[in-house]
């Protein structure tokens, strides 16, 4: 089993963050272009951008220019069968790309599946959304039956999201839930017992091995961290492999899962959720025993009752997970042990990500519709080419 297809945007290092001002056509990188693919309008007509959820917050003037080229149409918040309704009535007409600024509006209508796609007017080429997952959108759709990029934003949170990376391997090593429950319980019973026996236990992370699994901006910058910080030794398994990240990193390539999970003293999911469950029992059998385990990926990617099974066995000594199999709901019998740390699914959340990501969708909408390219497209593998 091997870590999910990669995205184009990972062909090379990770840029900085992205950037102010409007871009014109980004450079040529082989990503689908709208030259051929952006409908005829009339010279008097600006072609329409159908925005989905709430208002912008940050990038005003941005927008101000969006809405200079484009015609803005608004659905606000609109549930799953109303959207529908509404794109069968043509409510908001010919639009040749939809804008989604936030991950936590817009998305009202559920699941971008085949049914939804398929009510899309002919005239949408481009779909520019918040956040790094695209687990709910069916992109392979998008592009082989209706055309259309998808572009997501995972550059604009990948600081953040590397941070709580960091804060969650070292939760793992120190047994920092441990001490903050004893802690945070005011009870001095509780207290002493963490302050005394959590040394026993834990450890420095210098010098251990990181197993990153899938090494795109985010897995890239993490092991940045970690091997600068900490001096981690970084291992990666990707379906591709990728020698001028490995080089900057002193980093090692396993071609195979297995040789990954049996060497590393703790495993970080860092890649997209394809469809199907990473890790599960055969998986947690290939630990090295007392290993680690960090999730700021998807919840999907792990079998939950195998993981708990494996803390229990002690083949996995601690994990920290971001995200979970069945949000909003947490599986109690992991939130529950003094070894796992868990957040909210908020590893990308700082406002810096939130700004990035209303700017980076606006411009993938200037680019491509403006006869450029896609500046994030995650599914041009499967999008039909016009010569």
């Amino acid at each position: 089993m091997s870590a999910a297809t990669p995205t184009p945007q990972d062909a090379g290092l990770p840029a900085p963050p992205v950037p102010s001002a409007p871009p014109g056509p980004a450079p040529s990188s082989g990503a689908y272009s709208s030259k051929t693919a952006t409908p005829t309008t009339p010279s008097d007509t600006k072609p329409t951008i159908l925005h989905l959820g709430a208002d912008i917050r940050w990038n005003h003037e941005l927008y101000v220019e969006l809405g200079k080229r484009f015609s803005i149409e608004r659905s606000y918040s609109m549930g799953r069968e109303d959207f529908k309704q509404a794109l069968k009535g043509r409510k908001w007409g010919d639009f040749v790309g939809m804008y989604r600024p936030f991950w936590n509006t817009g998305g009202e209508m559920g699941n971008w599946d085949r049914e939804l796609i398929a009510l899309l007017p002919k005239s949408c080429r481009i779909y520019a959304s918040a956040g790094a997952g695209f687990d709910w959108v069916d992109t392979k759709t998008m592009a082989e039956h209706a055309g259309i990029v998808y572009c997501n934003s995972a550059s604009a949170c990948t600081e953040s999201v590397a941070d709580a990376a960091i804060f969650l391997i070292l939760s793992t090593y120190r047994s920092f839930v441990w001490s903050f429950l004893a802690a945070r319980s005011c009870d001095p019973t509780q207290f002493s017992d963490a302050n005394q026996n959590t040394g026993a236990v834990t450890h420095n992370p210098n010098g251990s091995i990181l197993g990153i699994i899938g090494l795109g901006k985010i897995g890239y910058r993490l092991a940045q961290k970690a091997s600068t910080a900490f001096e981690m030794k970084i291992w990666y398994h990707d379906v591709v492999r990728f020698e001028d990240r490995e080089k900057a990193l002193n980093a090692r390539w396993c071609p195979t899962l297995e040789e990954l999970l049996q060497n590393s003293d703790c495993v970080i999911l860092a890649t997209p959720f394809s469809g199907s469950v990473l890790l599960s029992t055969p998986q947690f059998a290939q630990f090295k025993r007392g290993s680690r385990l960090v999730n700021i990926a998807r919840g999907k990617l792990i079998d939950e009752e195998a993981l708990v099974n494996a803390l229990d066995d002690g083949i996995v000594s601690a994990a920290g997970l971001d995200v979970h199999a069945n949000e909003p709901h947490v599986n109690e019998k992991l939130a529950s042990k003094n070894n796992v740390m868990v957040l909210s699914h908020t590893a990308g959340a700082s406002v810096e990500s939130h700004v990035g990501f209303e700017r980076l969708g606006m411009e993938n909408l200037i680019s491509f519709l403006g006869g450029g390219e896609a500046i994030t497209p995650v599914n041009l593998q499967w999008l039909k080419r016009s010569d």
